[in-house]
């Protein structure tokens, strides 16, 4: 059986593809760039993009699984088309504020979106669906790593805010089992790494792992404002400070450390640590 993997070249996507091929499965990337798309060569690549319909019917063809990345736009249609073409199974890519168990949740940017994705793949008639929600990606701190190799500094407010982040390798284990398992319908899990981290915490484990001794310069709100405002929407800048102010004053109010990671594979979340040792490279 192939398994269409949608966002197959992202951080997260990558390590489903290595995955599933490694259980035994074939799959199928869909990319818009084939010839930059860097898969290993059993992958089945094809062009193609969510937003694109055309592209759609040869994705789908004699697709059972799909592992689908959060794109809004011309969901229903596409989960339509994959109905019609014989798709059983989505695994959803949402987020862990998609809950909304907290105000916090409730009132953010990525909640409404979240939300619509998952109502979308709820709705669409289809015989399985799963929802994996994952917390703050650690992959996230790959926006210090210009200023880290360039200077030796990350800039950032609230270096006491703090975060149980997860590995993306850790989000595609729980991804592909439920890709290839049973027992997954109709499953909302939300996902964590093992332990709550501040982010000076974070650049010192950066820091550890490439063998230099990194600085965090505070910054204030506005400051960071200014400078991720070229490439964060607004609604996740304010999402952020939100989240960091919250739990730099009070580290409880942060999302919860969740045993959800070990539950399913077997096996303890990923530490940062581990993580910052795959990703030294990056930094250095």
């Amino acid at each position: 059986m192939t398994i269409l993997v949608t966002g197959a070249t992202g951080n997260i996507g990558r390590h489903v593809v290595d995955k599933l091929l490694a259980s035994g499965r074939q799959v199928r990337a869909l990319t818009r760039s084939p010839d930059k798309a860097r898969l290993p060569t059993k992958v089945e690549v094809v062009q193609g993009d969510l937003t694109v319909p055309q592209s759609w019917p040869a994705a789908l063809a004699s697709i059972e699984s799909v592992y689908l990345f959060p794109v809004l736009d011309g969901i229903h249609q596409f989960l339509d088309v994959a109905k019609r073409a014989g798709v059983r199974r989505v695994v959803l890519l949402s987020g862990a504020s998609a809950s909304g168990e907290t105000e916090r949740d409730r009132q953010s940017w990525t909640y409404p979106q979240y939300r619509a994705v998952e109502s979308a793949v709820e709705g669409a008639g289809l015989d399985e669906w799963t929802f994996v929600r994952p917390g703050p990606f650690a992959a996230n701190l790959l926006w210090w790593a210009h200023s880290i190799r360039t200077e030796g500094v990350v800039r950032a407010p609230y270096g006491d805010a703090v975060y149980p982040l997860i590995h993306e390798a850790d989000i595609a284990a729980v991804a592909a089992l439920a890709l290839t398992e049973n027992g997954h319908a109709g499953a909302k899990y939300t996902l964590t790494g093992p332990e709550l981290t501040s982010q000076v915490e974070q650049v010192a484990t950066i820091g550890k792992a490439i063998g230099r001794d990194i600085r965090f310069e505070e910054l204030t709100e506005e400051q960071w404002r200014g400078s991720v405002g070229r490439f964060l929407p607004p609604g996740v800048v304010t999402d952020l400070l939100r989240y960091w102010s919250e739990t730099a004053k009070n580290p409880s109010t942060a999302l919860p450390v969740l045993p959800t990671v070990e539950r399913l594979t077997g096996r303890p979340a990923r530490t940062l640590p581990q993580w910052a040792a795959d990703h030294a490279h990056d930094f250095s």
